[in-house]
C-alpha cells in the first residue's frame, strides 16, 4: 500500500478578490512538480466566488469536469445550449470532449458561493461534448455513501468517460466502514469536507486529503459528528 497525504494548509492558494481558491494540484499560477495528479485525477479545486462574479466564457477540450457546490448557487451556461444554476446538494458533470465553451458565475450578487471544481482525465477523446445535472438527498442520508458519479450511465448519479467513481457521505462520529476500491489499478482520494475523519490511521480535518493506492479496500472512520467526506475511486494509469 502507498499514501500520499495532502494537508488543507499545503494546498496552492490564490485570493483575487472575486475568487479565493484553493489548489490541491497545480493549477493556474500554482505549480509543485510532486503535485501534478493523483492518477487520472487533475484538478481539484476548492473555489469561493464573491457574489454576482465568477468565469467568464472560456474553452476547454478532452477532460471530465465535475462541479460540486457546498453552498449557494452556481450559475452555468455554455456553447452546447445549456444554461441553469446548480444549487448545494447538487452536481454536474460536463464532457469536453471535441471542445465546448463555458462560464460559471454567482447566481447570488450579495452571498458567496463555494464549490468543488474537479477535472478527471477522460478514457476516451474526441467524444461529442455533453452536459448533465442531478439532485442528490445528502441532508436527509446518514452513514452510507451516495454514488454521484460513475462509468456506467445506467448506474445510480451522473456518468462520465473514466473508469473512476465518486461518492459523498456524511457520518455519525465513531461510525467505521471499509471502501472497496472498484478496479486493481485503481487508487482512492479522500478528502475530508467537513468535519475529522480516520482514514487507514490516518487523522484529517476539514479540507485535508490522503492518496492510497495499490490496497484493495480503505478503512474509515468519522472522528466528529456530521463529518462528510469525499471519495473519488480513480485510475492510477
Amino acid at each position: 500500500m502507498k499514501t500520499i497525504l495532502y494537508k488543507a494548509e499545503t494546498r496552492g492558494h490564490a485570493n483575487h478578490g472575486w475568487l479565493d481558491t484553493y489548489h490541491t494540484f497545480s493549477f493556474a499560477r500554482y505549480y509543485n512538480p510532486e503535485r501534478i495528479q493523483f492518477g487520472a485525477l487533475r484538478v481539484v479545486n476548492d473555489d469561493i466566488l464573491a457574489g454576482g462574479e465568477g468565469f467568464g466564457t472560456h474553452p476547454h477540450d478532452n477532460m471530465e469536469i465535475v462541479s460540486i457546490p457546498l453552498y449557494g448557487a452556481l450559475e452555468h451556461k455554455d456553447s452546447i445550449g445549456n444554461g441553469s444554476v446548480i444549487l448545494s446538494g447538487e452536481v454536474q458533470v460536463m464532457s469536453a470532449g471535441t471542445g465546448v465553451s463555458h462560464s460559471e458565475f454567482n447566481a447570488n450578487t450579495s452571498d458567496t458561493v463555494n464549490f468543488f471544481q474537479i477535472w478527471i482525465l477522460p478514457n476516451k477523446n474526441g467524444v461529442k461534448p455533453r452536459y448533465e445535472q442531478q439532485k442528490f438527498d445528502f441532508d436527509n442520508t446518514k452513514n452510507q455513501l451516495i454514488q454521484i458519479v460513475s462509468p456506467d450511465p445506467k448506474d445510480d448519479g451522473l456518468w462520465f468517460y473514466q473508469n473512476a467513481w465518486f461518492n459523498i457521505g456524511s457520518f455519525d462520529r465513531d461510525y467505521s466502514f471499509d471502501y472497496q476500491i472498484k478496479e486493481e489499478n485503481n487508487g482512492l482520494f479522500a478528502m475530508v469536507i467537513e468535519g475529522e475523519f480516520e482514514v487507514n490511521g490516518q487523522k484529517l480535518s476539514k479540507r485535508d486529503a490522503l492518496g492510497i493506492w495499490e490496497t484493495p479496500s480503505v478503512n474509515i472512520i468519522a472522528k466528529s459528528e456530521n463529518a462528510r467526506i469525499l471519495l473519488i475511486d480513480v485510475p492510477m494509469f
